[in-house]
């Protein structure tokens, strides 16, 4: 007989559940309010003067409010909530969603299920998203967020062979891959009131939008807490339950763990890293007129010309506009900073997984690997926020907050990302067996990891050029 159910999550349960069929209402009004922001600026001149702000100019006003609260709160966000973005306020996702309803429920491809498949998105959509400066120009913002809406209707409405499918979601979103990632450390998780052994399973025939088997459901990846799968008076079906942030990662193999996971995380903060880095980094500037300059001297001229505006910043009237050179070196920088940093973390976190094994850890290299890698989650998504959300930091100083002020915190918030990814590491070097010295000895290449990720992000964290 099972057992009566109490407590806040319970109790939230039986408040939500009535209220479902509120989401489209609230996905419509996303979605316009998402049209406006990306639409709007479109018809307005590009603000140039120093004299405009974000409270006097709806352009920067509507700038700040993609880049400076939406970007960095929404990944902060899964730390409490999990993927609430996704099954609640997303418009992408609910597009996709609309479209699935009256599509043609195709089974979805091994090209779109592949697992790196949303990695490739994430990698093409970052980058675009530079060259054609989606964070400082609404045609770049109303591009990438255009293109992705695109991509995400068209893929709902041929693919997703359930009810109300989000192939998109589940397959291919940029943000929902890194979300749900970073998701695992969340205080949030949604469990099956009747599980079943074997481990997590993908289904195309239940009632899950993203197509978890919901009586296997083991990891919150994937979950995008749509509470379609939650009846508080039913036996069967999901329950939603609060834990302890950081608790998943921690107790990583029993919810599947992933390589293609740990090779997004460490992409995603080399990319991103690359994208910050290329804006404020001298060597950078250095780098480009070494190459330009070799170009012109061996007859490449057309590397100074500028191309379509599709694909590069070509504003005039802001005076700044790209060529083919700046195109190519961001790409390639950007890349190079990804594969750089991936391979200085895979070296780390593999020297850390051979010390394990040698001082008595279970599992074999490979699993010990993919295991110690989680451990880096909280001072990649921290370093993620702090760099790429400037725009939010840049806001306080248009409103009088004193730089130091904005440097403490900073610093605050990344020196507790660092002792949270150290206590995770503790943790899971734990778990496979290890304690006291030899905890400690095999932890120090992770603890080398930690503080290269704080070297590389030093312009944007502490304001020390490399």
């Amino acid at each position: 007989m099972q057992k009566p159910r109490s407590g806040w999550a319970y109790r939230f349960e039986l408040w939500v559940t009535p209220r479902r069929h509120w989401l489209d209402r609230i996905h419509v009004i996303m979605f316009f309010g998402f049209a406006v922001l990306t639409i709007v600026p479109l018809f307005l001149p590009i603000p140039i003067s120093r004299s405009e702000h974000f409270w006097n100019n709806f352009a920067l006003f509507a700038n700040f409010v993609i880049w400076g609260l939406w970007f960095p709160l929404v990944f902060v966000s899964v730390i409490f909530t999990g993927r609430s973005w996704c099954g609640v306020l997303c418009p992408l996702g609910a597009a996709s969603e609309w479209a699935n309803r009256v599509g043609l429920k195709r089974p979805v491809p091994r090209w779109v299920s592949w697992r790196g498949t949303p990695i490739v998105s994430f990698v093409v959509i970052t980058i675009l998203a530079q060259t054609v400066g989606a964070r400082d120009y609404a045609t770049g913002i109303a591009e990438v967020f255009g293109l992705t809406f695109a991509a995400a209707a068209v893929l709902g409405f041929v693919y997703g062979p359930g009810r109300s499918a989000r192939a998109w979601c589940r397959h291919m979103c940029p943000i929902g891959l890194m979300l749900g990632v970073f998701s695992r450390i969340g205080a949030v998780q949604f469990l099956p009131k009747r599980p079943k052994p074997g481990g997590d399973a993908y289904t195309e025939k239940g009632i899950c939008p993203t197509m978890i088997d919901i009586n296997r459901k083991h990891e919150s990846r994937h979950c995008i807490e749509c509470f379609r799968c939650v009846n508080p008076e039913a036996r069967g079906g999901l329950r939603l339950a609060f834990r302890r942030p950081g608790r998943e990662v921690a107790q990583i193999r029993d919810h599947n763990p992933n390589a293609a996971e740990v090779w997004f995380l460490f992409l995603a903060t080399g990319l991103a890293l690359g994208g910050f880095l290329w804006l404020v980094l001298p060597q950078y500037g250095v780098l480009r007129t070494m190459i330009g300059t070799w170009a012109i001297d061996h007859g490449w001229y057309w590397i100074g010309t500028s191309g379509p505006s599709w694909l590069m910043v070509v504003h005039p009237a802001a005076r700044e506009t790209f060529v083919w050179l700046d195109f190519f070196m961001i790409c390639g920088f950007m890349l190079a900073c990804a594969a750089v940093l991936t391979l200085l973390l895979s070296i780390a976190t593999a020297i850390s997984s051979w010390l394990a094994g040698r001082l008595g850890g279970d599992l074999a290299w490979r699993q010990r690997f993919v295991e110690l890698a989680y451990a880096y989650m909280p001072v990649a998504m921290v370093s993620l926020v702090i760099g790429l959300g400037g725009r939010l930091f840049s806001a306080f100083v248009e409103v009088g907050v004193s730089g130091w002020i904005i440097e403490s915190i900073k610093i605050g918030l990344f020196g507790l990302s660092v002792a949270w990814s150290l206590a995770l590491s503790r943790r899971l070097l734990a778990r496979q067996g290890l304690s006291g010295r030899r905890c400690f000895a095999a932890a120090l290449p992770t603890v080398a990891g930690i503080g290269l990720i704080g070297l590389a992000w030093s312009p944007a964290l502490f304001g020390i050029a490399l």
